[in-house]
């Protein structure tokens, strides 16, 4: 396979993207209200709303963290009362997490507030064109996730 050149332009706008996605996911972890939790936790919490129920080993494989680290994240947010286990109806030797209300609760309060202040800054800061180029280059940059 052929060398690929990688365009100076490129390069730039794959620093200066990088740059600006750190920095907007710095913010909308600041906007939220996390009640205390760490990063780690959030992030389980958001997996589960976001994939459903799932094993111990499993959320550890998709978090990338060690079964014994994912053990004291899943402990630490049944002590709060916001994911609860139950045996996996096809698999009796499991046990499936899975958010309870008030992990539901949380996860749904913290997407909406994101989404209130990136609303509330985007109506500010930006014109309706300039908002409309947003959009187009997020079109754009979708494509990005998509392979």
């Amino acid at each position: 396979m052929p060398d690929l050149q990688i365009s100076v332009g490129a390069v730039r706008a794959a620093h200066d993207l990088r740059v600006v996605f750190s920095r907007l996911r710095r913010r909308l972890r600041e906007v939220a209200d996390r009640d205390g939790l760490t990063a780690s936790q959030t992030s389980v919490l958001s997996r589960l709303a976001t994939t459903g129920p799932a094993s111990a080993s499993d959320l550890a494989a998709a978090e990338r963290v060690r079964p014994q680290s994912m053990a004291a994240i899943l402990a630490a947010l049944g002590e709060q009362g916001l994911v609860a286990r139950a045996p996996d109806p096809t698999d009796g030797r499991r046990q499936l997490v899975s958010l309870t209300p008030g992990g539901w609760a949380l996860v749904h309060g913290d997407r909406q507030a994101r989404e209130e202040w990136l609303a509330r800054a985007l109506e500010e800061r930006y014109t309706e064109a300039e908002r409309r180029t947003i959009v187009e280059a997020l079109a754009l940059l979708d494509r990005l996730t998509a392979s």
